[in-house]
């Protein structure tokens, strides 16, 4: 097995911002596994073209506290950022290397890449983001309908169909934006009102809807989809039901708790996994970074949460001599 100082599960934007702390602080070596063949899966595979990637995530705007930060930017924009980054730093990311398991073999954790045991490493930051698994709802969908059900916003707009889009945050609000432009767009959400839309996409949104070219559907509740020949029929609690040709999810992301608990991690009442003030887990030299540690944070709280873990790992090395 190869040793080294730090692993990083994860080649986000926490993942990379841990790569680039861990190499300005001379924390050697320090590797990044990736379990897909490129950097930033979320965004390249959840943004749009040309969509934002904003700094000030949901109206709160952050102060960059590592080496890392950014201006709101294009998707393809600050996919290139990252790309610089990795290139300049030299960061050492393992593409296709998905981590099944972690484990403490002492001092040191043993970590397994498709079920072999591949690295021995001091430290271990999982920084996989929440949107690696996005929520679906607790009701099935039928087999027939599964090519019409999509839980992923669209990179292509339907060139034309009968859509509704199921969610009450900027990626639902998103994708009914950019869906409409071919499309007779709903967006379904179980409030009455929206409360996460941050204020560009809500003003887009609102745009769209007095155009006539998205409805609303505030308020209702879904219980169920069926088959009606090749379309979805979506049925709401309230006994009504419609038909239509394609139906997205935007329900968010969820924290891959599974893995976490499988390797040990506690969680609280909250079902949150725990960490202190430096995001260490109850395994001694087992850090989350990103989202998984802060509840909704951003890109820049990303950054900062890599900045803290690796000047707390930095004082371990130190005091070990």
């Amino acid at each position: 097995m190869e040793r080294v100082k730090v692993l990083v599960v994860g080649a986000g934007p926490a993942g990379i911002a841990c790569g680039v702390e861990a190499k300005e602080e001379g924390i050697e070596p320090t590797v990044i596994l990736e379990k897909t063949d490129h950097i930033c899966d979320t965004i390249v595979r959840l943004y749009r073209p040309g969509k934002r990637v904003d700094a000030v995530y949901r109206g709160v705007d952050v102060a960059p506290i590592g080496r890392l930060s950014f201006e709101t930017e294009s998707k393809e924009d600050f996919l290139k950022r990252m790309e610089r980054i990795v290139s300049e730093y030299k960061l050492d990311i393992r593409f296709n290397s998905e981590v099944n398991w972690i484990g403490k073999k002492g001092e040191v954790f043993e970590v397994k890449v498709k079920g072999e045991p591949k690295f021995l490493a001091d430290f271990v930051v999982v920084a996989i983001g929440i949107f690696g698994q996005p929520k679906k709802p607790d009701y099935p969908i039928p087999k027939e309908v599964k090519d019409k059900v999509f839980f992923e916003p669209p990179s292509l707009c339907p060139a034309s169909g009968k859509v509704l889009v199921v969610g009450g945050g900027d990626t639902a609000a998103e994708t009914a934006i950019f869906v409409c432009k071919n499309c007779e767009v709903y967006l379904s959400y179980r409030r009455p009102q929206f409360f996460r839309i941050n204020p560009v996409n809500l003003s887009l949104l609102e745009e769209k809807v007095n155009e006539g070219k998205i409805k609303l559907m505030l308020g209702t509740d879904i219980e169920g989809l069926s088959a009606e020949g090749d379309r979805v029929r979506v049925h709401f609690k309230d006994g009504s039901s419609d038909v239509f040709d394609f139906v997205y999810y935007c329900l968010g992301g969820s924290s891959p708790k599974g893995f976490l608990k499988y390797i040990g991690v506690e969680f609280d009442l909250e079902d949150r996994p725990k960490v202190d003030e430096h995001y260490e887990t109850n395994i001694p030299g087992l850090f989350l970074a990103g989202d998984i540690a802060v509840p909704k944070g951003s890109i820049q709280v990303a950054f900062n949460t890599a900045h803290i873990i690796i000047k707390r790992i930095k004082e371990r090395v130190l005091k070990k001599g």
